[in-house]
């Protein structure tokens, strides 16, 4: 082996064989095959965390109205800051990345909205008791 790498480097050969670049293709093939579906994985999960983490920022907001109302029934978010709005509770709320469900007086339903700025994953809350679970408000 070592003789022909010799007689190689003597007749100054230079580039790599097909053989090589297939490998090299190959293999590439191969890692490329193991990290994409690892990657989309990754990015579906990260879209649950930050929907889930948009939730639990808002709840908050919700049981105040509550306290301040003794019902959940008029909450919304697109009014002006005023009593009937969580606006007027937490400022940075933003009401484009949420929807609202059909709220009672004694029970509620906000959730992710899947084609608001962020376009997270859609997930929602009921409660009280703050229940998590997959997909709009019922």
């Amino acid at each position: 082996m070592i003789s022909k790498l010799r007689k190689r480097i003597q007749r100054d050969e230079q580039g790599f064989t097909l053989i090589e670049l297939l490998v090299v293709v190959v293999i590439l093939g191969i890692l490329t095959a193991i990290a994409v579906p690892s990657y989309l994985s990754f990015q579906g999960r990260s879209k649950d965390a930050a929907a889930k983490a948009d939730l639990r920022v808002l709840l908050p907001s919700v049981e105040s109205y509550f306290a301040d109302n003794n019902s959940y029934a008029n909450m919304n978010f697109n009014a002006l800051p005023d009593a009937d709005s969580l606006l007027n509770y937490d400022q940075s709320i933003k009401s484009g990345d949420f929807a609202m469900g059909t709220n009672t007086g004694t029970t509620y339903c906000v959730a992710t909205d899947t084609a608001g700025p962020d376009k997270l994953n859609a997930w929602h809350v009921t409660g009280p008791g703050a229940v998590y679970a997959t997909g709009a408000c019922p």
